[in-house]
Formats: structure tokens, C-alpha cells, sequence
């Protein structure tokens, strides 16, 4: 069962107020709701609308994610990360900083076939193209027959690849729960 809430009203009044700001030095005027955010520039001209993503829409990229890890490829799960990305793993205390210690990383941990399910998640808005996604995940490993299960918490950062459309993995730290 999934725990669901959202701070992203926060995330809409800073965004709403850096909008107001930044509009009145220019004289500008600007309209904002909680689906898109315009602007209205002297002499009539509009900016197109800018689409915030839904919570749906970031909570479905851990679907996609979770379903990179089902094909065992660790470079199909690293094409999820940005090229920049920073993954911050549960089973080992090195971070990996670019795409090759991402894929280093998911080899050894695709062997213990992992599944994912999310038990709460806390998705923040933080602007049209990037979100926030944390809360706790279990993951049930098989590795030589033998299952287990890990608790962990979860942090992921999105940016939307403004070129592609496509979401990706700026930052992901798990953890595993201090009770075990």
C-alpha cells in the first residue's frame, strides 16, 4: 500500500513569488495557477505556457525505473540516469559519479534480481522540469535461491531532458532503515 502526500503547493508559492518578482522589475505581468504558469509582456506578447508535471507523472518514473531493473541490463538502467547523474547505492559505500560506475554498480546489484516496491513516497514540484521523489522502497533480492528482503529510503532528483522530453535521474540516494 502506498503513503501519498505532496508538499507541492510550497513549490508553487516559491515559484509563484520568484514569478512576481522577477516580473515586476521588468513591468511585466504574470499569471500563475497550479497547472501552468504564463506571462504577459508589454504590448500584448505571451510567453507560452510551461506545464508542471503531475505527481503522477513523477511517481510513474520509479515504475519505469523499476521496470529497467526486471530486464537485468545494467546499461538499460543507467540510460535512466543523466550523464552527470550521482547515484548515491544501498549496497555499497562508494558513490558513482558518471555513467560507468552507475553501470559497475547495477551489474552486481542486478544479479540479486531485484523488485521494487515503494511503501510511501513524498513527491515535490519543484518547477517544469524538475521534481523530487522521497519516501521508503522494499526491495526483494534472490541471489543463489535464497530471497530476502531490504527496507530502504529514497531519494530521487528529476530534470526533464528539454531536448528529448524525456525524464532523468539527476540524483538517487537509498539507504537502508537504521532498524534493519
Amino acid at each position: 500500500m502506498r503513503k501519498i502526500t505532496s508538499r507541492s503547493r510550497t513549490g508553487y508559492a516559491v515559484a509563484a513569488s520568484s514569478l512576481l518578482l522577477l516580473t515586476a522589475a521588468s513591468g511585466a505581468t504574470a499569471v500563475a495557477s497550479a497547472d501552468t504558469t504564463a506571462e504577459t509582456f508589454g504590448h500584448g506578447h505571451h510567453r507560452p505556457h510551461t506545464t508542471y508535471p503531475t505527481q503522477q507523472e513523477i511517481r510513474e518514473q520509479f515504475d519505469t525505473w523499476n521496470d529497467a531493473l526486471a530486464t537485468l541490463d545494467p546499461e538499460q538502467v543507467a540510460d535512466l540516469y543523466a550523464p552527470d547523474g550521482v547515484l548515491l547505492p544501498t549496497l555499497s559505500n562508494r558513490i558513482r559519479s558518471d555513467r560507468d560506475g552507475i553501470v559497475d554498480y547495477f551489474e552486481h546489484f542486478l544479479e540479486k534480481h531485484p523488485v521494487g516496491e515503494i511503501n510511501e513516497s513524498h513527491v515535490d514540484i519543484l518547477s517544469p522540469t524538475s521534481a523530487v521523489d522521497s519516501g521508503s522502497y522494499t526491495f526483494t533480492l534472490t541471489e543463489d535461491g535464497v530471497t530476502s528482503t531490504v527496507d530502504a529510503r529514497y531519494t530521487f532528483v528529476y530534470e526533464k531532458n528539454t531536448k528529448t522530453g524525456e525524464w532523468q535521474i539527476v540524483s538517487h540516494h537509498s539507504s537502508a532503515n537504521p532498524e534493519g
